[in-house]
């Protein structure tokens, strides 16, 4: 008699339970904030409100981008799957920054970015370190991989200070803390996009030294096996497909409520993208690497947020860079103001300090959050 042929796993889908909407199913809470700001934004309601709306609508849609990229990641190997989570990584957040671009909020799109790279380093790991610390008390990952990636975050702090340098040598100024675009000399224009181009090779070799030397979990599937609902390729392709649809929607409804939503809140534009844009971009992801972090796969959760912060500093804020030569009314020079660099300066040290010994503790967490609050106030007063 034939040995029976072994059947293939049934495809899981989510089960909508007060587990599910603590885990990765809270984004989905926020579907209906999608409606709602179209019609907000359409109907001609305030400025602020629709701000609001958008940014908490763009969290799901972010969220179902990251959830489909993670399906076909789990079907397509690990080599192909890490070129599909590098790509789509930080996707929401480049698409808000294109259509910001595409106006011409160049100070909005640099301070999203230093926000971004800050966020990921200070915000996500200390509270992932914190949150895993308390439970688990001493937690431990991979320095090699988490070395590799805060080495080329050094590689971006170095590149982001050099325009500034050739911007103050010049006799000029470096860019004031406000939402006007200040003109740069085409010499500092054309160095930010050589730069830019270095910047994505030195990315490319740190992804394939990452791919061929070590098994790196920050190219796999967020909570392996687990974390999968048994999507098709096909579904979710099409969800991939929707999901960006949806996310440049709202992106672009946000990019166009910011400027009246700034003054209505009291916030300055700077602080808006810094914090506001650079959290909810990524919200979906953040709140991964913590969920990750308490169930003690501290190597995931270290290499979601500073892979992230790497992926912001070298590929995002590159091809930004080379689109302002074909969107918006001229070129996004890599020249940042003094608070920027500052911040990602304090970041890049202390991913270096995290990553050395492969060790963390809740106690480090606890003071990374501490120097993330201190930033949030100098953005907010500065």
């Amino acid at each position: 008699m034939p040995a029976a042929e072994p059947r293939s796993p049934t495809p899981r889908t989510p089960r909508l339970d007060a587990g599910f909407f603590l885990g990765q199913g809270w984004p989905y809470l926020l579907v209906p904030f999608i409606p709602a700001a179209i019609a907000l934004d359409v109907s001609g309601a305030s400025d602020a409100l629709v701000f609001i709306t958008s940014a908490l609508g763009i969290v799901p849609t972010a969220a179902l981008m990251g959830r489909a990229t993670e399906e076909l990641a789990s079907r397509s190997g690990p080599r192909i799957g890490g070129l599909l989570n590098v790509t789509f990584g930080n996707a929401p957040e480049l698409i808000i920054a294109l259509f910001a671009l595409g106006q011409g909020l160049h100070e909005l799109v640099k301070a999203t970015l230093i926000g971004s790279i800050v966020g990921n380093i200070l915000l996500v790991l200390g509270a992932s370190m914190l949150v895993g610390g308390l439970k688990h008390k001493r937690q431990t990952f991979s320095a090699t991989s988490a070395n590799l990636q805060s080495s080329m975050l050094i590689v971006a702090a170095g590149a982001f200070a050099v325009p500034a340098a050739v911007q103050l040598v010049g006799g000029d100024g470096l860019p004031a803390v406000g939402p006007e675009r200040i003109g740069f000399d085409s010499t500092v224009e054309l160095l930010s996009g050589l730069i830019a181009g270095v910047l994505i090779v030195v990315y490319l070799i740190g992804m394939y030294f990452s791919f061929r030397t070590t098994r790196d979990v920050a190219h796999q599937p967020s909570l392996d096996q687990e974390g999968t609902w048994g999507w098709s390729v096909r579904l979710s392709v099409a969800m991939l497909a929707i999901a960006g649809l949806f996310v440049g929607v709202m992106s672009e409804v946000l990019v166009g409520s910011i400027g009246a939503a700034s003054e209505s809140l009291g916030l300055s534009e700077f602080f808006i993208g810094a914090i506001v844009v650079a959290i909810v971009g990524n919200a979906a992801e953040h709140w991964v690497a913590v969920l990750v972090a308490y169930k003690d796969q501290m190597d995931l959760s270290v290499n979601i947020a500073i892979g992230s912060g790497a992926q912001v500093a070298l590929f995002v804020a590159p091809v930004l860079v080379l689109a302002g030569f074909f969107i918006g009314p001229g070129p996004l020079p890599l020249v940042f103001n003094v608070f920027e660099l500052s911040a990602a300066s304090l970041a890049v040290l202390v991913a270096y300090y995290v990553a050395h010994d492969g060790k963390s503790t809740w106690a480090e967490g606890a003071l990374l959050l501490g120097l993330y609050a201190i930033l949030v106030l100098v953005f907010a007063f500065a």
